[in-house]
């Protein structure tokens, strides 16, 4: 591959076709008015170790990783501490000579309630349902800002034990049949399974039971107001949706590749919600 004078990252997925991540990037490259690129690399699992190790060769400052690479990429890295307490990352970069990498879900989520419901960190209890990948960079933002009892549930209670022992004391596994029991305690309610996704089963959660004054959250974007969110509406509770996550995420990458902050406007928002509802 010939080497470009202007920088570029790119997204290693598999597949990856349809990730919102390029036209992201793309509208910070051009509204902040910098030369350089964002593509998408297509990486099957066999050929990642080479394709990773040879990422600057192939005029890559950096790259953005997602499914099903996020763990694989660790190992060909330097993670920081968010990205080993994690045990998945999302974001590569060079720093002295070497790859790094970080998982900036963690900040993507904690930036988007910071934007969507000021204010929701007064929470002395929180609620996350799943217990995968998302949860984890969940977890690890809500006991880094300060949250003393984060109750976590999930349909396989062995997978919430897990997590609970690996994040210590004020992480408390819940069975799904006791999420009724924990609701009324809960300030913040943050759904990261794939329930009320398109396509998908709903999520049955009586969101009458939540405390007033309780902040929702919820990962899914397609459709952009799940029936969750649109619940919390209802009872007229603030909320935090998954594309706000997806475009604050966004963020620290962008700046590490190309050596300013971006932010997230309701022009960016406007773009991918036009993309995200197209047929």
């Amino acid at each position: 591959m010939t080497v470009t004078k202007a920088p570029a990252a790119c997204l290693i997925g598999w597949p990856a076709a349809h990730s919102r991540s390029p036209l992201i990037h793309r509208y910070w490259l051009r509204t902040l008015g910098i030369e350089g690129g964002y593509v998408i690399e297509a990486v099957p699992p066999d050929n990642l170790r080479d394709f990773v190790l040879r990422l600057s060769l192939r005029g890559f400052v950096g790259a953005n990783v997602t499914i099903p690479h996020k763990e694989g990429v660790l190992e060909l890295s330097t993670p920081d501490a968010r990205a080993r307490a994690v045990g998945a990352a999302n974001t590569l970069w060079f720093a002295d000579g070497e790859l790094r990498s970080t998982n900036t879900d963690v900040e993507g989520f904690i930036g988007n309630l910071d934007a969507s419901a000021p204010g929701w960190d007064a929470a002395s209890e929180a609620l996350v349902l799943g217990a995968g990948g998302s949860a984890r960079a969940i977890v690890f933002g809500l006991l880094e800002r300060g949250i003393s009892c984060v109750h976590l549930a999930n349909r396989t209670i062995g997978r919430a034990e897990m997590l609970a022992r690996q994040f210590g004391p004020k992480v408390h596994p819940v069975a799904w049949d006791d999420i009724d029991d924990v609701l009324p305690r809960a300030k913040l309610l943050v759904n990261t399974t794939s329930l009320g996704m398109h396509g998908q089963p709903s999520l049955d959660l009586e969101v009458a039971r939540l405390p007033d004054g309780a902040v929702v959250a919820d990962l899914v974007y397609v459709p952009l107001v799940t029936p969750l969110l649109a619940a919390a509406k209802a009872r007229g509770l603030k909320t935090a949706d998954g594309l706000g996550m997806l475009l604050h995420q966004a963020v620290r990458g962008f700046e590490l590749w190309f050596g300013q902050r971006p932010q997230v406007t309701a022009e960016l928002r406007a773009l991918v919600e036009a993309d995200l509802t197209k047929t």
